[in-house]
């Protein structure tokens, strides 16, 4: 309990074991902020749904991220949402003593910095609260119970949420031509929510909140709050994602890209910090069930364009992810299949 960050970070200066390597760092440079991820109007759907499932799936190809506005969660629920996670961290240690594990196959836990912090080679300048959101009405028990309204409020946002994530993949499924409902039961069944809150940090040139790496999951959907920190690797460079009111941000999975035979793209992304003022972001992960066949849908793949890809069971590639600690292409790779194979099949 004494290694989450927020109880010590005003105390000192950064510790030596926060201090990336030198080539993760990410440095005093200032991030471009013109060619920033796209912004889709969902609303516009109503009214010209071919325009909008363009623009998700143009968003999707190109960058991997996209910001949805006018998305159908109220401002309400994603202010309650915000408000009632930041009250969470700020709660006195003693209260969120028993949520605190480092045992990550606990359904609902507080923990710090990443997966497996008594291996980890160095830190990273985060606390976290973790727990799964399917089934809801089991789950929900073990949620924290404080602050009181926690459990009402996250139940509203990850139902909405959820709708909202089935909502995108029906759009990139009549974008990608695939049959209705594809991404429906199993293949979207799970979802996890993961609440990060990085306090100020003294020096935020020498350590990450969060390190490069793409999401294992399908889709995950963001609120990332008012305060800048989230950036995107497009290109050999990294882009702010610039915070939008009421806007929530919107990456592919490295399913989605295999399910697609890689037609989308599943972004590396990571966390800074800054020294000013703490910032807090809720992740709702949309996953499939660890038992679900993962495999590049067959109406994508043909004698001109192969599968990349082996069919694999969720679990396998969730247990390798791990245990490469999010490398992108170490964590694909034996998933991949070679060249040869893939045009005989």
């Amino acid at each position: 309990m004494e290694r989450l960050v927020s109880n010590w970070y005003n105390h000192r200066a950064l510790p030596e074991s926060y201090i990336c390597p030198p080539e993760t760092r990410p440095g005093k440079l200032s991030i471009p902020s013109g060619d920033t991820i796209p912004v889709v109007n969902l609303g516009e759907a109503l009214i010209n749904r071919s325009n909008t499932i363009l623009n998700v799936l143009r968003a999707s190809q190109k960058f991997g991220f996209f910001q949805v506005v006018n998305h159908g969660v109220s401002e309400k629920v994603l202010n309650d949402t915000m408000n009632v996670v930041e009250e969470f961290f700020k709660m006195p240690m003693e209260e969120k003593a028993s949520l605190y594990s480092e045992d990550p196959n606990k359904v609902c836990r507080l923990y710090t910095s990443n997966i497996n912090y008594g291996t980890e080679k160095y830190h990273f300048w985060r606390d976290i609260l973790k727990h799964h959101c399917h089934p809801l009405d089991d789950c929900i028990k073990l949620w924290p119970q404080k602050p009181t309204r926690y459990r009402d409020v996250i139940r509203t946002f990850s139902v909405e949420g959820k709708k909202l994530g089935l909502t995108i993949l029906e759009l990139l499924t009549e974008g990608l031509g695939l049959e209705s409902g594809y991404f429906k039961k199993d293949l979207s069944e799970a979802m996890l929510l993961v609440a990060n809150h990085y306090p100020p940090c003294p020096d935020p040139s020498l350590t990450l909140g969060l390190p490069k790496h793409c999401d294992p999951n399908l889709i995950t959907i963001l609120l990332q709050g008012h305060t800048f920190g989230l950036q995107v690797f497009k290109d050999g460079q990294w882009i702010g994602v610039q915070p939008l009111p009421n806007a929530l941000v919107v990456n592919i999975g490295h399913q989605l890209r295999i399910v697609s035979n890689k037609k989308l793209k599943s972004a590396e992304h990571r966390a800074v910090t800054n020294s000013k003022v703490a910032r807090t972001t809720v992740g709702l992960f949309i996953s499939s069930s660890e038992d679900s066949i993962i495999e590049p849908a067959k109406s994508l793949t043909n004698a001109a364009q192969p599968p990349l890809y082996r069919a694999f069971r969720y679990k396998e590639f969730l247990s390798y992810y791990f245990s490469m600690m999010g490398d992108t292409e170490l964590a694909l790779q034996p998933f991949k299949l070679p060249f040869n194979q893939s045009v005989i099949s």
